[in-house]
């Protein structure tokens, strides 16, 4: 029997390919900034504007394929690892993405990469002021209609009334719709369907890829974690730990 997903694959595959069709510019650009960052021996910031947005830095960190200069400014805080209601009034706190950012050592020039669908709750504006503040290069993963159509005096936007694409270095546009649900159904008033970490780890991902592939064509060999749990696998690693335990602040 063939399952009904209501048009669901469908669409997130016609999003992928948008992402992939019309951001190849910034995606490369982006890129061009993680491969300097290895380059000078630098770590890649990641850091997760509040919500579901926090677990593109658990799926980039320590991750078989992935790269082992990944940082993520983890915060239990704003994660979904926290009360939902407490983590929905921290990300809408003015002052507390900041405070997070400063604990990490931020080095001018690194990466900082910051995903944020929506991308104007304090916990993501502040963040990324702070990160530009420190002179890291802030790459930003969210979505123009999320920024483009919520009012200026929407009740999540920061103070200062910015959008994370306002304040990036470079922007990469993950179209997530607003509210964030590709299904709607008669008969039933409320979308269904998020599809914003599909996209979001989608992006992520690319970002991985495309700067290995950039770096072994440059001659340099890009720290990339093997399966911890394939034979053999802790050996490898090893020298990757004793590289980055001290640096990244979650190994």
């Amino acid at each position: 029997m063939e399952i009904n997903d209501l048009g669901f694959l469908g669409k997130a595959i016609d999003l992928l390919k948008k992402v992939k069709e019309t951001q190849s510019e910034n995606i490369d650009k982006a890129t061009d900034l993680m491969v300097e960052a290895i380059e000078r021996d630098q770590l890649i910031h990641v850091y997760g504007g509040g919500g579901h947005t926090t677990l593109v830095m658990g799926e980039m960190f320590f991750r078989a394929g992935g790269l082992a200069n990944i940082n993520p400014i983890m915060e239990t805080g704003l994660s979904v690892f926290n009360q939902a209601l407490k983590y929905l009034e921290l990300e809408r706190t003015v002052n507390y993405g900041s405070a997070i950012v400063k604990y990490y050592e931020i080095e001018k020039g690194e990466p900082f990469i910051i995903f944020h669908n929506i991308g104007i709750n304090p916990a993501t504006i502040d963040a990324a002021l702070e990160a530009k503040e420190k002179g890291a290069v802030v790459i930003a993963v969210s979505s123009s209609f999320w920024q483009n159509e919520m009012p200026e005096d929407h009740i999540i936007r920061h103070v200062n009334k910015k959008n994370l694409f306002d304040i990036a270095d470079v922007c990469i546009d993950d179209y997530n719709p607003v509210g964030d649900a590709l299904l709607k159904i008669d008969g039933f008033d409320t979308p269904f369907g998020p599809v914003s970490n599909i996209v979001d780890f989608y992006i992520a991902h690319l970002l991985e890829i495309i700067t290995i592939k950039k770096c072994v064509d440059k001659g340099i060999t890009p720290p990339v974690w093997s399966s911890a749990n394939v034979p053999g696998g802790d050996k490898i690693n090893a020298d990757y730990v004793k590289k980055y335990r001290r640096r990244v602040k979650c190994l």
